[in-house]
Parts: structure tokens; C-alpha cells; sequence
């Protein structure tokens, strides 16, 4: 799967975009978009809608498939240039910096708006080669039998600022979520390191029960968060915690429920206990929590 690579997007034209959004479209009930129904969503005429394709293809924007139907599918670049212009026509983005982090199914990037204040982009890539074991792990495609990895991407996206937002609203340290579009979510920058990169805490029990307290609250709202681990705990300047990385959360009425909440209560009982020598008595149970 391609980095992003932001160079040709000043070249394109309002026809390429038109053409890139038309396949999108044509591809909520395609697996391959006939040209003739690009054309026709695009508004353009045949010829020129064929032209402008071959470029998208050669710049790996779209790619052109032999099928019983014959046709043009969206390429994850082509889907992050749909969402870089749609954050640039909302005055959201203004410019683009360096990656600064890869995760299991994202990448990460710096990002900016016009008076040069820094958030971060986060876009999803399900579907990563190691990776392709999620869609019987995760239940964003509801078990459809035929879903794109594009598709299970935006959802994951979707899902991630909407929980974001949620906790955000009610006073959890979670980054600040800004706006999302299809496959991509901008937040808040936060100032710190992840938790597995810290080797020096001042107040470790402190910070334990903070965390053990968070497991605890997000369950008191009916969430686990799935993945709450060393590397997904980014620690600040003051050693206080922020959540990151939600598209796996899940309800406490989920059948797994209670494997997930004491998954999360042991990384973190065994991230201390490796790393800081500590261990406490405070170990929550699910039972005690949800009645």
C-alpha cells in the first residue's frame, strides 16, 4: 500500500476531481465503474472522460480492470486526494508535513490550516498484507460477504470520530477530534510520547490508577476500549494520560464483553510490572462494574 505522496495534487483539475468522485460514486454499487457510467455521473462526454481515466490511471489514482464487466475501481491514492481537497475546500488543511507515526491500520501525518497551527490526520488503511485477518476480527461490514477494503476504511473512520467526539464531550483525556471525511479523521496534536516509549514516571501509582480509573469509567458509559495498551496511552509533559485510537471500542452488551475488559486491565497490569516493577491490588472486574 502506497504512501501519500501530495505532489500531483496541485496539478490536478476540477474534470480530474470530477472523474475521481464520479468513480467513487459509481463504486457504492460496482466493483469495477463502466467509463460510460463515469462519464455519465461526471457530466463529461465519453472521449474526454477516457482521457482524463488513462492519466488517473497512470498516476495510480484509479486502476483499470479486465472483468466479465470492464472497468475502473478507486485506488487508496486516489481516495486520499478526494480527502485532502475535500479538507482543503473546507479551510480545514492548508498544507502537509511529515508522517509521524504508522500504526496496524493507519498512518499519521502532520497537518496544517492557514494560520500554520499543526493537527494530525489520521488515515485509515485496512487491509495492510499483515492485516488481513480484521474484517473476521472487526464487525464494522455488519458480515457483509463483499466489502472493500476502501469501504471497511471510512467506517473505521467514522467510527473512530464519533467515539472520539463522544468522549471528548464528556471530559475524557481523549486529542480534541476536528473534522472527519471518508477515510480520514483530524485531530488535536497532542504534545507527548506514547506510553511505551517512557521509562520514567514520577508518581507510578498515581498514574496506574489512572488509568485503571479510566477502564472503569469508559465501562460506567458502556464502552471497552479493546486495545488499551502502552501503545495506544500517549503520556504528556505532566505525565498525565490521553486515549488514543477507538475504531475497535465496543459496547459492554458485546457477547465478548468480558474477555475484551480484562484483556485491557492485564496490558496494563503487565506493561507496570515489566517496565516499572509495579503491581497493586487495584485490579478491576468486570462483574463488579456491570451489574
Amino acid at each position: 500500500m502506497p504512501k501519500l505522496n501530495v505532489a500531483l495534487l496541485r496539478y490536478l483539475s476540477k474534470e480530474d476531481f470530477r472523474v475521481l468522485t464520479s468513480v467513487e460514486m459509481g463504486m457504492k454499487n460496482h466493483e469495477v465503474v463502466p467509463v460510460e457510467l463515469v462519464s455519465i455521473i461526471a457530466g463529461i462526454n465519453l472521449s474526454q472522460c477516457r482521457k482524463i481515466l488513462i492519466e488517473l490511471v497512470r498516476h495510480k489514482l484509479c486502476c483499470y480492470e479486465h472483468r466479465t464487466v470492464c472497468g475502473y475501481r478507486l485506488t487508496f491514492a486516489g481516495y486520499d486526494y478526494l480527502v485532502l481537497k475535500a479538507f482543503a475546500n473546507r479551510g480545514v488543511i492548508h498544507s502537509m508535513g511529515c508522517q509521524i507515526g504508522v500504526g496496524k491500520e493507519s498512518d499519521v501525518y502532520l497537518v496544517a490550516d492557514e494560520t500554520g497551527k499543526q493537527y494530525v490526520i489520521k488515515i485509515h488503511r485496512l487491509g495492510r498484507t499483515s492485516f488481513r485477518k480484521l474484517k473476521e476480527k472487526r464487525d464494522y461490514h455488519c458480515h457483509r460477504h463483499t466489502v472493500s477494503w476502501i469501504y471497511l476504511s471510512r467506517l473505521a473512520a467514522t467510527k473512530e470520530f464519533s467515539f472520539m467526539k463522544a468522549l471528548f464531550e464528556r471530559s475524557f483525556p481523549v486529542p480534541h477530534p476536528v473534522d472527519v471525511n471518508r477515510h480520514c479523521v483530524i485531530m488535536e496534536l497532542v504534545n507527548g510520547y506514547p506510553l511505551c516509549q517512557v521509562h520514567h514516571i514520577s508518581d507510578i501509582p498515581k498514574l496506574y490508577e489512572e488509568l485503571m480509573n479510566m477502564i472503569i469509567r469508559l465501562a460506567q458509559y458502556g464502552l471497552i476500549h479493546c486495545d488499551f495498551n502502552e501503545f495506544n496511552i500517549m503520556i504528556d509533559d505532566s505525565d498525565k494520560p490521553i486515549l488514543i485510537d477507538f475504531p475497535q471500542m465496543v459496547s459492554t452488551s458485546h457477547s465478548n464483553a468480558e474477555w475484551y475488559f480484562d484483556r485491557d486491565v492485564e496490558c496494563i497490569c503487565e506493561f507496570f510490572r515489566k517496565r516499572f516493577g509495579y503491581e497493586s491490588d487495584l485490579i478491576p472486574d468486570f462483574d463488579d462494574i456491570i451489574p
